[in-house]
């Protein structure tokens, strides 16, 4: 919208007549229907003068003139100021989305190394294996040295062959209980847990790859933000440029 047009909808708008108008404002009805009509253009005085007379604020009355309309009154202060103060507007809401994409594009890609390096949830499952309870007293490697031992007794005459048997087969049935278990934890090569009766030691005997639910849905989302980040940036620029060329249309 143009000067003219903008002071002949004030005057519209308080269904006034030009007479009327000019009377509100303190200017003759010739110089007002020279403005409505953009035969002429107000001095900076004479728009403030206008300003004031309508108990409005200059941002107000200038917000619906086209860009031209602007730029051919910058001699106005309070034009320049409202031209700049614009300007400043559009530059931080740039600013503000281009920052705004880009630490959400940063996030997203942090969120998928993240995910692939497994450093809010692991990756790696680990396989740990117990063959039974060490009791009290007895030595971490019971099981693997429990034959060798009574062996040496009977070496050192203490206990029959038989009774060598005999107690392999009772340890076996009674002591022997295998236990697995499987963590997203890494507990290191082994470790000790206690038990009724004792404590288990568990040792490591598999550890493999296994990208969890979680960091799927970490590393999903992460690829999300970062694709619509700059989808976003792009969408509101276009949606900007598309609302100047509206404005620019209606205005003609």
């Amino acid at each position: 919208m143009n000067f003219g047009a903008r002071l002949k909808q004030i005057r519209t708008d308080k269904n006034l007549t030009q007479p009327q108008f000019a009377e509100l404002i303190g200017i003759e009805q010739s110089y007002l229907s020279k403005l409505e009509n953009d035969k002429s253009q107000p001095s900076a005085e004479m728009f403030g003068s206008i300003i004031k007379a309508l108990g409005m604020a200059p941002e107000v009355f200038l917000a619906d003139l086209d860009q031209d309309t602007q730029a051919s009154l910058r001699h106005i202060p309070q034009v320049s100021q409202f031209r700049e103060g614009v300007t400043i507007r559009r530059v931080h809401h740039a600013r503000r989305y281009i920052f705004g994409a880009a630490a959400a594009a940063a996030l997203g890609f942090a969120m998928m190394l993240a995910a692939n390096d497994g450093i809010f949830f692991p990756n790696n499952q680990y396989k740990y294996v117990s063959n039974g309870v060490i009791a009290p007293g007895e030595s971490e490697t019971i099981f693997e040295q429990y034959r060798r031992i009574q062996e040496m007794r009977m070496m050192a005459k203490i206990i029959t062959i038989e009774e060598i048997a005999r107690l392999q087969a009772e340890f076996e049935s009674k002591r022997i209980r295998r236990m697995t278990v499987e963590s997203w934890r890494d507990h290191g090569s082994v470790y000790f847990e206690n038990v009724e009766g004792g404590r288990r030691m568990f040792e490591l005997a598999d550890k493999r790859y296994v990208h969890s639910e979680a960091n799927r849905i970490l590393q999903y989302l992460g690829a999300l933000l970062a694709f619509c980040a700059p989808l976003i940036l792009l969408v509101e620029w276009r949606l900007r440029a598309a609302a100047r060329r509206i404005t620019r249309t209606s205005d003609n």
